[in-house]
């Protein structure tokens, strides 16, 4: 694929364009040809931005796409990509030309609307994530018909990506941000490494330069003698196998250094330098049949120490994506090397994925595309999905398994709920235990890799807000938010009747509020409005305004509403309040949404989402309205990666502060399985949204994970 990519990139021309395409499409094809003289017709003219013809674009990304897939009718879309977008060639003389199957795939791809470059949106505005976001959902929703969108797509953003120098440094970055959270996890999704790899490669090169040249040059300065102990252990592998049976034309033995990003990602995890690197090297051992995979696992084992707890077997429990590898890591003479073991057929699907079932005639019959239509966070605002989505499409994974044996994958960090989740919505929100091997352990457990996991219900609906940031899934995550948003919003609607009524001294029902002239104003404001502060004060103004009928209140003795502060509290209300009281079952702090009933003269506060306040409301008993007085910072733990070097907490701490976070809490001496070091930090910050914090921090520090801690309720 690099040899493939770097000629791509230095070709400049329509002539050396169409040699190349024709190499993976027949010249004599008739119907790619029409669409090349369509294509080449509508760009006459056009420049790119590094001057050569726009042409050589779009006959480059068909190109990539013929490489990939071999798919005719994705090729001649690659064509025509543009056309229909960028030039005056209507839509419906693509339909005539080449059928509807080609215009679907034309319209699908120029419905993927690009953020242009003349937005000049600053790469760390909230601006710019909304965008990408927007883009995401854009890219998602029009290939659930049809993923066939997504991987020319795919090709078409790698083509950009091989031509980034010719934009300015700022462009470049966005773009190439763009590329790593959006583009690269869909390609790891459908599972083409092929375009995976070069694409977070190609965007690592912009993103962390000094990195990026760090890992090169190191991997350059010492390519020699990395690729002579590559052959050298290729060679040892070789004769273990023929030695023990196998025929020499019977397997191949690939070797490599690994990946920049890959790599970088590890040193990043781990908190080392490029030298402290161990496994840089790695083989890929392929063979015909599966049986033939253990047969050469096992015969690794036996001649090389293997490090267990880097041991994967992805042919017995393979991904949702249908990758199937052996993984084992191995100590040899000359350092640590990492094996991979595969079939030939799960080669193909490993490097090609989804794009294996045109290129291979249904080699993908593996793949699972179910994840592509549960992406349909429609209810979330735009950050939510993106988060979501980001989640489902690219983490490292974990398989656990219920007491009968089913196996679930979930990202690796999952805790036990998650695992609720994945088995069933209704078992997630019903969870109230689980035994994990066999011992009792918490809801919030981080599994392992090979956990047996049950799950204790009660048959109730059980409310754990507090909790969204610790799961891991987009299925925990969009479960608990929904369920918690409808109890909210129907909290609200229950307590603007209850307050209203508390107001008036008279119960809302049909009767009084069709007297005052009220029926529509109330049903309107108490199902419509999120906070029922609004509800209270319009419609308080309201029967202020209401002359003509504001006597027959006037009679009950009815006082206008106004604000009384007592304690750390607002209320909103015409009663008299001489105390505030807290119920024993909640806990409240500064913050949190709270709501408050009255009773002998006093205020008692709940959180918003005490069950037993919320049997209190549906009980209809006498509430006001309440709201803290003053702001209070948010509070958030961060878990940072640290090494242990003199000095290096020193300049942590002088860090944040530069950021305005004040630090309330420090734990030091954190490792992980791994032996990586970290340091968990409690803060405090006037920034109430955690994205935004998080890029903000990412931006100076080795974040590993950000939590929330402002509404910690019933954890």
């Amino acid at each position: 694929m690099d040899a493939f990519l770097l000629r791509a990139k230095n070709i400049h021309t329509a002539e050396e364009a169409r040699e190349m395409l024709f190499e993976y499409i027949s010249p004599e094809n008739t119907r790619v040809n029409r669409a090349l003289e369509i294509a080449t017709a509508a760009h006459e003219g056009q420049k790119r931005k590094s001057g050569e013809p726009y042409i050589v674009h779009p006959i480059l990304v068909a190109a990539i796409t013929a490489s990939i897939s071999g798919d005719e009718t994705m090729v001649i879309a690659a064509l025509l990509h543009d056309v229909v977008e960028d030039t005056d060639y209507p839509s419906d003389e693509i339909e005539k030309e080449f059928g509807v199957d080609v215009l679907h795939l034309v319209e699908g791809l120029t419905k993927i609307v690009e953020i242009r470059d003349e937005k000049r949106i600053s790469s760390i505005s909230n601006e710019r994530l909304i965008n990408s976001a927007l883009s995401f959902r854009k890219m998602l929703i029009a290939s659930i018909k049809d993923v066939r969108v997504l991987v020319t797509k795919l090709c078409d953003r790698l083509h950009n990506m091989l031509t980034l120098d010719a934009l300015t440094p700022h462009k470049q970055r966005r773009i190439a941000e763009e590329t790593l959270v959006v583009y690269a996890p869909i390609a790891h999704r459908l599972g083409i490494s092929r375009l995976k790899n070069s694409l977070e490669d190609l965007s690592f090169k912009y993103i962390y330069p000094e990195d990026y040249n760090r890992i090169e040059e190191y991997v350059n300065a010492n390519n020699q003698s990395l690729q002579i102990k590559l052959n050298a252990f290729i060679q040892k592998v070789t004769n273990l196998l023929v030695s023990n049976g196998f025929e020499r034309d019977s397997f191949d033995i690939l070797g490599r250094v690994k990946h920049s990003y890959s790599t970088y990602l590890k040193m990043h995890r781990k908190g080392v330098s490029i030298e402290e690197v161990l496994d840089l090297l790695a083989i890929r051992i392929l063979l015909k049949e599966p049986i033939d995979c253990y047969t050469t696992l096992g015969l690794l084992h036996l001649k090389f120490n293997p490090l267990i707890s880097r041991f994967k077997d992805y042919v017995a429990l393979p991904k949702e994506n249908g990758y199937q590898t052996i993984h084992t890591t191995l100590f040899d003479d000359d350092g640590i090397v990492e094996a991979q073991i595969r079939t030939y057929e799960m080669h193909r699907l490993a490097e090609y994925g989804i794009a294996s079932h045109w290129k291979y005639k249904g080699g993908a019959g593996k793949i699972n595309l179910e994840w592509l239509e549960a992406l349909n966070y429609q209810k979330e605002s735009i950050e939510e999905f993106y988060e979501l989505a980001k989640t489902d499409l690219f983490s490292e994974d974990i398989a656990v398994f219920s007491p009968r044996g089913d196996y679930y994958t979930l990202p690796k960090g999952s805790v036990a709920l998650d695992f609720a989740y994945a088995i069933h919505s209704e078992i997630g929100e019903g969870a109230i235990g689980v035994l994990i091997n066999k011992q009792k352990a918490s809801l919030l457990t981080t599994l392992k890799n090979g956990d047996i996991v049950h799950i204790d219900t009660d048959g109730e609906c059980h409310l754990h807000c507090s909790w969204i940031d610790t799961v891991k899934t987009s299925k925990a995550k969009e479960g608990m938010r929904s369920r918690c948003k409808a109890r909210l919003k129907e909290c609200d609607e229950k307590s603007a009747h209850n307050i209203l009524t508390t107001l008036l001294d008279y119960d809302i029902d049909a009767s009084i509020t069709t007297n005052l002239g009220l029926v529509n104003s109330i049903n309107r404001l108490t199902v419509q409005l999120d906070y029922y502060k609004d509800t209270i004060h319009k419609v308080a103004n309201y029967l202020g305004k209401a002359q003509v009928r504001f006597w027959e209140l006037m009679k009950r003795g009815y006082k206008m509403p106004h604000v009384k502060e007592v304690d750390h509290f607002r209320f909103y209300g015409n009663k008299p309040i001489e105390g505030v009281e807290f119920d024993y079952c909640c806990h409240p702090k500064v913050g949190d949404q709270i709501v408050a009933f009255y009773k002998d003269n006093k205020a008692i506060i709940h959180h918003k989402l005490c069950r037993k306040a919320y049997t209190k409301i549906c009980d209809k008993e006498p509430m006001i309205y309440v709201e803290w007085k003053d702001k209070k910072l948010s509070r958030y733990r961060l878990i940072v990666s640290l090494q242990n070097q003199k000095g290096a907490l020193a300049l942590l701490l002088t860090t944040l502060s530069e950021m305005d976070l004040n630090v309330t809490n420090i734990e030091l001496g954190i490792r992980n399985s791994e032996s990586a070091e970290y340091c968990q930090i409690e803060v405090e910050s006037m920034e109430s949204k955690k994205s935004h914090l998080k890029e903000k921090i990412m931006k100076k520090i080795k974040l590993v994970e950000i939590i929330s801690l402002d509404d910690a309720y019933n954890q």
